[in-house]
């Protein structure tokens, strides 16, 4: 057996990847392992960890949403058992563990949300009474609201399981349709099936949907300082803002809490950041949504003020009451 505890043994090893069983999870990892290859030297493999999100057949708003595809992973990371691991980074709660650093944030993937109708029917064209599937109070909130917006009369229709099931209760004629992430399709190749990008003006989407976290233990820092080569500035302080928005409405991920960081470019230069959040009830009866823009923070710090600042404001619009989970 190998003595892989001496430096000279763990430079030439493997970096081990910790990553969720799913074919999406699978080719996030795999994109994530590529580019570590190409900045560390070093040989990646992919280390498959089940975890409660993926055996538990609970709707994510009945099982707590936040952490439910997290806590194996990180457990498995401090453990020792992998070396680094890669997140949706809206799966991630928003406080960050101290024996844990997240590490690279790489640029963002787009963070629409899409719609994959029968038909290849856009939103607007879904029949009278469309049945529409989601697992997204957030997605639920909007859908109705916008659908009410345009005189639209439509169901929507909690739903759980991987991209391919998701898919086939269109297929089966089950549903007229189901809303996905973009980010997640484009990954997985599958941007084809779209029939419809839901734009953000319409639906926000949730808060740090389209990036990926890469996060290691604290301890190590060789890796970690390695690992920060893929991290994207822009993308940092954008979804920085927007969980701090998240944090400060005591909200969960599965709460109906959507929230997106644009950064405003004049000709090549890149001057501002607007943050828009929204929070509502799940019938779309009810919205909050309002907006910030601001010079384009500098720091960790300034990202998460503009976040706590616009939650604020959407608190003393009436957002506590309409996100029906909080905090402990």
């Amino acid at each position: 057996m190998t003595d892989n505890s001496s430096p000279g043994a763990r430079s030439s090893a493997p970096l081990r990847l910790g990553t969720r069983r799913s074919k999406l999870a699978m080719a996030q990892s795999g994109l994530v392992a590529e580019a570590v290859r190409e900045v560390t030297g070093r040989a990646v493999e992919l280390v498959e960890i089940t975890t409660y999100g993926d055996t538990s057949r609970e709707h994510l708003a009945q099982i707590g949403g936040t952490g439910v595809f997290v806590a194996a992973l990180r457990e498995a990371l401090l453990r020792g058992e992998v070396d680094f691991a890669v997140h949706s980074l809206k799966d991630l709660p928003t406080s960050q563990p101290d024996d844990l650093v997240l590490a690279a944030v790489p640029p963002r993937e787009d963070p629409r949300d899409a719609l994959v109708a029968r038909d290849g029917l856009a939103f607007e064209q879904l029949p009278d009474g469309a049945r529409i599937g989601t697992g997204s109070p957030r997605r639920m909130a909007q859908l109705n609201a916008y659908a009410r917006s345009q005189g639209l009369r439509i169901e929507t229709v909690p739903i759980r399981g991987n991209v391919d099931t998701r898919i086939g209760f269109v297929r089966d004629g089950e549903l007229d349709a189901v809303v996905l992430a973009a980010a997640g399709l484009s990954r997985l190749g599958r941007t084809g099936e779209v029939t419809d990008f839901l734009p953000v003006d319409t639906i926000l989407p949730a808060p740090g949907q389209g990036a990926l976290a890469i996060e290691c233990a604290a301890t190590s820092a060789d890796l970690a300082a390695a690992l920060a080569e893929l991290d994207d500035p822009y993308t940092r302080v954008a979804v920085t803002a927007e969980r701090a928005l998240l944090a400060a409405l005591e909200a969960g991920c599965s709460a109906p809490v959507g929230a997106l960081a644009d950064l405003l470019v004049d000709g090549q230069v890149v001057n501002e950041l607007r943050l828009r959040g929204v929070v509502g009830s799940t019938d779309g009866s009810s919205l909050v949504q309002l907006s910030t823009t601001g010079p384009v923070p500098t720091s960790h710090d300034d990202a998460a003020a503009l976040g706590r600042e616009l939650a604020a404001e959407m608190l003393a619009k009436g957002a506590a009451g309409l996100m029906g989970e909080r905090a402990l």
